[in-house]
């Protein structure tokens, strides 16, 4: 285990996994004005919507509008979900508004079958189109692995595949690769054990991104083994909003108050204003009428004055 890292990066993604996982619809306007919020916290990246068929995932049928609505600083790198070569097309058509795309496909057979009705090699065929156009159009690139740890219909997932899906993601432009605890099957030891692996079958010139889910509580022990493991690139969703469409039970992301503020007191820099994540994650809770999951935002705040 290697030392804890300086510093890390965060990419909220609660605008699209977040959103696209509640039951009701958010209205366009409330998007945009979480978005707005949380692009005065410090982040740097976040990943604000998905260009999916509106039939598939009603509840981000408005990504066009609110790709256009939303004002955020200039330093802030806006990311976009695209499910196929449609997608980016629909995209692209606001490309002066978007800096990165993510791609994504399932470890396991089953999963992404149930997820995008296609196996893993069409899967990886068809991101690679997209990667391709996308960086011709200078955009920056990461492809996600999920049920990199685990599928809840397959159970063990072979790191080896895993690692050769990430390749395959590498060879065809992803500058960077995230992997997928999906339905919060991953364990502390588990993680700590993986990414060394995973981190010498692609090298160092590539950027390694852990997104952990708080199915079975287990998200911030897994941040931690990742961290010891030398990742210093994260997911995470404000509010701990999110899950995954598919399974049942499927709980949503380490929320992203959580992670900065346990990385924070653990005298790791994230560059990130946590009363105001704080008061996003309140925005998000009066909009949704309902308590969230988030333990920093029931709780507060450290604070070590006292």
């Amino acid at each position: 285990m290697s030392a804890f890292p300086s510093s890390v990066r965060i990419r909220e993604v609660g605008p699209r996994d977040g959103f696209q996982n509640e039951p009701e619809t958010i209205a366009t306007y409330d998007k945009v004005r979480l978005i707005d919020q949380l692009g005065r916290t410090g982040l740097r990246r976040i990943e604000v919507t998905s260009f999916v068929r509106p039939d598939v995932i009603p509840q981000l049928h408005d990504a066009a509008a609110v790709l256009e609505a939303i004002e955020l600083p200039d330093d802030v790198s806006v990311s976009v979900l695209v499910p196929n070569e449609r997608g980016l097309e629909r995209a692209l058509e606001h490309r002066d508004r978007i800096d990165e795309v993510n791609v994504f496909l399932s470890a396991s057979e089953t999963h992404n079958r149930k997820n995008v009705n296609r196996s893993i090699a069409e899967s990886i065929a068809g991101v690679a189109r997209v990667l391709e156009r996308a960086r011709s159009e200078g955009l920056r690139c990461e492809g996600v692995i999920s049920t990199a740890f685990g599928c809840p219909y397959e159970g063990h997932v072979p790191p080896e595949r895993v690692a050769e899906i990430a390749r395959a993601l590498v060879d065809a432009g992803a500058h960077e690769v995230g992997f997928g605890d999906t339905t919060g099957m991953a364990n502390p030891r588990q993680v700590g054990e993986l990414f060394p692996r995973w981190r010498a079958a692609l090298g160092d010139a590539v950027e390694l991104t852990a997104h952990f889910h708080n199915t079975r509580g287990q998200g911030l022990a897994n941040v931690v083994a990742a961290l010891g493991a030398g990742v210093d690139s994260f997911e995470s969703s404000f509010g701990e909003l999110g899950g995954c469409p598919v399974p049942p039970g499927a709980t949503g992301n380490v929320a992203t108050e959580d992670l900065v503020s346990m990385l924070e007191e653990m005298g790791i820099a994230t560059g990130i204003d946590l009363p105001a994540l704080i008061v996003a994650s309140g925005m998000a809770r009066d909009v949704l009428g309902r308590p969230l999951g988030s333990h920093t935002l029931v709780a507060g705040p450290v604070d070590w004055r006292r």
